[in-house]
């Protein structure tokens, strides 16, 4: 990878696969970076460093307001035996996947029966690239949502080609395929060409190394993910001790947790 012999993509796809992730495992499913952060210009120079977005920190503090939010959340200390973190939810989860993929079967009945057979409220489903930038970088907390390898090689998932009623927003639109970026045309494939590019970009190249460390890497865990405001909740991470936890409650809170939360990769 260092000397070029091999893609961005294909090197996101090895570390992964070596971090104990799995297409078979929606717990662990791959983890790929936003990589843009213009989804509203009508055409995208991918010679401009400022189309995208900071590898350097976390999805979730690519605001200098938001970055000191967080660090208040971990300064709230919470009970013992629980370390402090910045996040209460992950970058990577089966919730998240679904989310991602609820187009496409047969993730659309894995989706039905992670929400009790029904969808989503429209508001919430995946229906806008612009919005779900918007929402997992500045605008909340508690959505810090990563991507997936689909936005880089599938355009399929974009589509509703099976026709499912996702419902209508409160602005009156109603949820069908999922709103692209006017630089991309209404055209799922040109966006999957145009992201792909970008991910392979001059400028990607020389900063994802940042990413890596981040998700995969030395600050994933100690004193280095603290001063990178990269600490997740505990029970995300490999040998959480959940036995340590005398209330029943607590520990059953943290069981499911655990289960469901998402995971961290395995530390590179």
């Amino acid at each position: 990878w260092c000397t070029g012999q091999i893609t961005n993509f294909e090197y996101l796809t090895h570390l992964n696969k070596h971090a104990g992730r799995s297409f078979n495992d929606l717990m662990q499913y791959p983890v790929f970076p936003f990589i843009l952060s213009d989804y509203t210009n009508e055409t995208l120079d991918l010679n401009d460093p400022s189309v995208y977005r900071n590898l350097v920190k976390p999805i979730a503090v690519q605001s200098k307001e938001k970055e000191d939010r967080y660090v208040d959340t971990y300064k709230d200390d919470p009970m013992p035996p629980v370390q402090p973190y910045h996040y209460g939810s992950h970058y990577s989860n089966s919730g998240t996947v679904l989310h991602f993929l609820v187009r496409l079967p047969p993730f659309t009945k894995m989706f039905l029966a992670y929400q009790d057979q029904s969808f989503d409220i429209p508001d919430r489903t995946f229906h806008s690239t612009n919005t779900t930038w918007r929402l997992s970088s500045y605008e909340s907390m508690t959505d810090v949502k990563e991507l997936i390898p689909e936005f880089f090689y599938l355009p399929d998932f974009l589509v509703n080609r099976e026709g499912f009623d996702f419902g209508v927003r409160q602005n009156g639109d109603r949820v069908n395929h999922v709103n692209l970026p006017p630089w991309a045309r209404n055209d799922p494939r040109l966006f999957i060409l145009i992201h792909r590019q970008a991910l392979e970009s001059d400028h990607v190249s020389q900063t994802i190394c940042h990413w890596i460390d981040l998700v995969f890497g030395y600050k994933q865990k100690g004193k280095a993910s603290v001063q990178a405001i990269n600490v997740f909740h505990p029970a995300t991470y490999f040998g959480m001790d959940v036995s340590a936890v005398e209330d029943p409650v607590q520990r059953r809170a943290l069981e499911t947790m655990i289960k469901t939360y998402g995971q961290t990769p395995r530390q590179l």
